[in-house]
């Protein structure tokens, strides 16, 4: 075979080794920033101080703007955050019960 060919080939070889390698890295950087976006929403959660069943009617509601929007919780979402702050901390004994 001409070496010229060879030379080409083994060039197309390792750009496809090179692109395989790049394609698992992107996909271990996106799985890393999925699981990075999924306790920053948590924790946003948790820092809500609401119950599990308040948390899930607000849900249900969609009272949160969509993203992309003002990036802020909806006005029902505020109120209910601020009920839940002078509310008995009945949303504790749920955690522990969840554990």
């Amino acid at each position: 075979m001409n070496a010229k060919i060879e030379r080409v080939n083994k060039e197309i070889d390792k750009t496809k080794e090179k692109i395989s390698e790049q394609q698992a890295r992107l996909r271990d950087l996106e799985k890393h920033k999925t699981e990075l976006e999924n306790l920053d929403i948590v924790s946003t959660v948790r820092g809500m101080n609401i119950s599990f069943a308040d948390l899930a009617a607000l849900l249900k509601q969609g009272n949160i703007d969509s993203p992309g929007t003002s990036g802020q919780v909806g006005p029902k979402l505020d109120t209910l955050a601020a009920s839940a702050e002078t509310a008995p901390a009945a949303s504790n004994n749920e955690e522990e019960d969840n554990e």
